[in-house]
């Protein structure tokens, strides 16, 4: 959950006449989400912001499905998804359900011949390989390695990348993305014990005003399908606005891990949360400091969740052979755990360099024709003791 946000110009009082310097006026749009009882910015344009010119036409990017119903661990190499030149091209999306899309992408290029908006879903895009600059109409964001995007749906934008190394791990989701609810107090200011603060959240430094008429494609994903709609005036017009809905920016390497004496539960790293899912990030940090402590996590029962965990960097000491940009699946039924050896190896370590991103979802996640071409069939037998292979 941002705080109250202000760029360029604006007038004193919301819904009141704004002039430009000819005498002539701007025009305001509510940027509003849950009606009118959610998170708003007001925005003034140079142009009304509703001409539309053409709509070209649709096409499907719905996740191809194939396995529906799972009860099985999978590894996902992620790093193995092919890169592309395009921005859309290149997301895969490899988990779904009916509240979120977990998609990997690699795009080798910025985005130039058109602007992009997801009219379904909040974006969490985080950044694992590139930088550059997300470029939207609220203003701009720089990016780098380990940061989070947070773009609340609705947002016009288009993704500058400074070269074309880039790996990204989004996680598109139908439901509001907010900060965790018991690091806020009843304002919504993060308390004491969060783990990050106001000061971490990097807000739109700088907007693009651009008061010209033309042919502006804008690509609107709308349930499941891309339509492209010609608009006549250039999305990036807006000479200031104020409010609570923007986008983001949040490095994973500024979280600040919470730690104890005993190992710690994965809601200590709770950095993102929707009503359907939590995001967590695993970071650098002390191990426990029991003097009888076993660092390593506990087996515990997925009950009522799949747990989808990103792996970033380090040696992420419960799992074998597990590599940067590999995804794990351990699904919501059975339970998962250590692999062999990990809790032994764990004891009398005293911290860790391990990065990764987790998503926990509270309904069953499907694995698409994406994840199958990069998936390792054989990861649920990886917790077999030597012995018990056959």
């Amino acid at each position: 959950m941002p705080f109250y946000h202000k760029l360029g110009k604006i007038p004193h009082k919301r819904h009141t006449i704004f002039r430009k310097p000819d005498g002539s006026l701007y025009y305001e749009q509510l940027f509003g989400t849950i009606g009118f009882d959610g998170m708003s910015s007001n925005l003034y344009h140079e142009h009304r912001p509703t001409q539309v010119k053409e709509i070209k036409g649709s096409y499907d990017v719905k996740p191809k499905i194939a396995i529906e119903n799972n009860l099985k661990s999978y590894r996902l190499k992620g790093f193995q998804i092919t890169p592309h030149p395009d921005y859309l091209e290149s997301r895969k999306a490899v988990l779904t359900n009916s509240d979120c899309d977990i998609v990997l992408a690699s795009p080798q290029g910025s985005t130039t011949d058109y602007f992009y908006k997801n009219a379904d879903a909040d974006e969490l895009i985080f950044v694992h390989k590139g930088s550059g600059k997300l470029r939207t109409h609220l203003g701009n964001l720089d990016f780098k390695y380990g940061d989070y995007l947070l773009v609340p749906r609705g947002t016009i934008y288009k993704m500058d990348f400074d070269d074309e190394n880039n790996r990204l791990f989004i996680v598109e989701s139908r439901r509001p993305i907010y900060t965790p609810k018991r690091y806020r107090n009843w304002f919504g200011q993060l308390l004491e014990h969060s783990p990050f603060c106001e000061r971490d959240l990097r807000q739109p430094h700088e907007l693009e005003t651009n008061d010209e008429k033309g042919d502006f494609l804008i690509k609107i994903k709308k349930q499941g399908r891309i339509f492209d709609m010609v608009y006549a005036t250039h999305p990036f017009d807006v000479v200031g606005y104020d409010g609570y809905n923007y986008p983001y920016a949040f490095s994973i390497h500024d979280f600040e891990p919470i730690t104890g004496r005993i190992h710690q539960p994965p809601p200590v790293h709770q950095t993102f949360e929707t009503d359907a899912f939590v995001v967590c990030s695993f970071c650098p940090r002390k191990y426990d400091y029991h003097p009888e402590s076993i660092p390593a996590p506990y087996s515990h029962s997925n009950i009522d969740s799949d747990e989808v965990l990103y792996y970033v960097d380090g040696d992420f000491m419960s799992r074998n052979d597990i590599e940067a940009g590999h995804i794990s699946l351990h699904p919501a039924g059975i339970p998962h755990g250590p692999h062999p050896g990990a809790v032994e190896r764990s004891i009398g370590q005293v911290e860790t360099e391990e990065l990764a991103v987790m998503v926990d979802t509270f309904k069953p996640l499907m694995l698409t024709e994406d994840a199958m071409e990069i998936a390792d069939d054989s990861y649920h037998k990886s917790w077999l003791e030597d012995g018990h292979e056959h």
